[in-house]
């Protein structure tokens, strides 16, 4: 997936860009609409990430409820929501002044199995992926860390 990349110029401070979620979304309904295709099992539609990528990946996992953008066409009627995630190292999860996972990801009991990758040594990402692990596994979500 090629997306509009966050913090551009015009994004408010502290408010994610939702072109990057809107991005997403559309890929994994468009990959839906086109699994027959594209040989594609629609049921097994998965996203990963590394860095602001698994940041991505989470925002979009759990906040498939309600599409970023109003539909533009057939294939947004096919779930945006993924089968399964992989975020890598994922940055930018957790607001630097409560220490909790941004309002963003909204991690459910809705929220697809995961398998989250980090180093024990990344500085920047080590604690935010753990205490995202820690939240998928208190709502009742298959994870791996």
């Amino acid at each position: 997936l090629k997306y509009r990349v966050p913090r551009r110029e015009g994004t408010p401070p502290g408010q994610p860009p939702l072109g990057a979620l809107q991005d997403a979304q559309r890929a994994i309904s468009l990959t839906r609409s086109k699994a027959a295709e594209w040989g594609v099992d629609p049921a097994r539609v998965g996203m990963l990430g590394f860095s602001a990528g698994g940041h991505l990946t989470l925002w979009t996992a759990t906040n498939s409820d309600k599409r970023a953008y109003e539909a533009v066409d057939a294939a947004d009627k096919a779930s945006c929501r993924p089968d399964f995630i992989v975020p890598i190292y994922p940055g930018g999860v957790v607001d630097k002044e409560s220490g909790a996972l941004k309002p963003e990801i909204r991690i459910s009991k809705d929220t697809p199995p995961a398998f989250l990758a980090v180093a024990v040594n990344d500085a920047g990402s080590f604690d935010s992926t753990v205490k995202a692990v820690q939240a998928l596994k208190a709502a009742g979500v298959s994870a791996e860390l």
